[in-house]
């Protein structure tokens, strides 16, 4: 697909349960680097649904954002992760080579909402009230972006070993604004006055609380911050999960494991 807000050029991932839908449609997980992650989470919905009513996980319509070629991690998912930022405020880059292009991340959103979105549910019977997003590291910093900014996208946002401290003071700036909604009704869906349930996973590995960049710590006190939310009568439920002894790579099959349950046991009972 091509993306008519930045005229960019996207490989998508689709996978469709044998099982007939359910009369509101399949719930659906959109998954970051689909080039790299598209079949374990494949795996782990067809493997996991297969025994629902042992695992409360229900069949689900499986699409992963990726990119042309074979690359599992291309280097486009920088522009289309992170937001615009002065040079000056960008963490260096390994070896102190430049990054590739930075800044994207509202065209990714706009590719999402008005091109991707719109051409799955003319493709398949969805239930957009059962939707997630998933991403990791980067991917990870983008759900979170969508989620302070566009809340209404998704109900299920999972969040795996975030980049938050990519542009710590722009992610410090865009909670408090989420914050600041949340707490007046401003998580309701643009199109409706209920009340719109939100749900944020966030994971990291144990190995990770290692890493100059404090993933761990960071992604904890985010966290905690949300979670005081859902305290106060907030409709945003929060989780944490620290993956003993995994680091930023290995954590990946876990988390894609965590992320099936919390999005489709949830999507299952409502």
């Amino acid at each position: 697909m091509r993306s008519t807000a930045a005229n960019r050029d996207y490989r998508i991932f689709a996978f469709k349960p044998e099982e007939a839908p359910p009369s509101g449609g399949y719930p659906v997980i959109y998954l970051l680097d689909g080039n790299a992650l598209f079949a374990t989470t494949v795996d782990a919905v067809r493997a996991q649904s297969r025994v629902q009513k042992k695992t409360g996980v229900s069949p689900a319509v499986v699409i992963g954002i990726g990119y042309p070629g074979d690359a599992l991690f291309d280097p486009a998912r920088y522009y289309d992760y992170t937001m615009p930022t002065q040079p000056d405020q960008i963490i260096p880059g390994p070896g102190g080579k430049p990054w590739p292009e930075l800044g994207g991340v509202n065209e990714f959103i706009a590719f999402i909402e008005q091109d991707l979105k719109p051409e799955v549910e003319r493709q398949f019977p969805i239930d957009d009230g059962r939707q997630a997003v998933m991403g990791h590291s980067l991917g990870g910093l983008f759900v979170l972006q969508a989620l302070f900014g566009h809340p209404h996208l998704f109900q299920n946002y999972i969040a795996g070993s975030p980049s938050i401290h990519w542009n710590k003071s722009y992610m410090a700036e865009a909670e408090q604004r989420f914050v600041s909604r949340m707490g007046q009704g401003a998580g309701q869906a643009d199109s409706s006055s209920r009340p719109k349930k939100l749900s944020l996973l966030i994971t990291a590995g144990e190995l990770e609380q290692s890493h100059p960049s404090r993933m761990v710590e960071n992604a904890s006190g985010l966290a905690d911050r949300l979670a005081k939310l859902a305290e106060q009568g907030s409709e945003l439920r929060v989780e944490y999960c620290v993956f003993a002894g995994e680091s930023h790579i290995s954590v990946l099959p876990a988390l894609i494991s965590r992320a099936v349950r919390f999005a489709l046991v949830q999507a299952a009972n409502g």
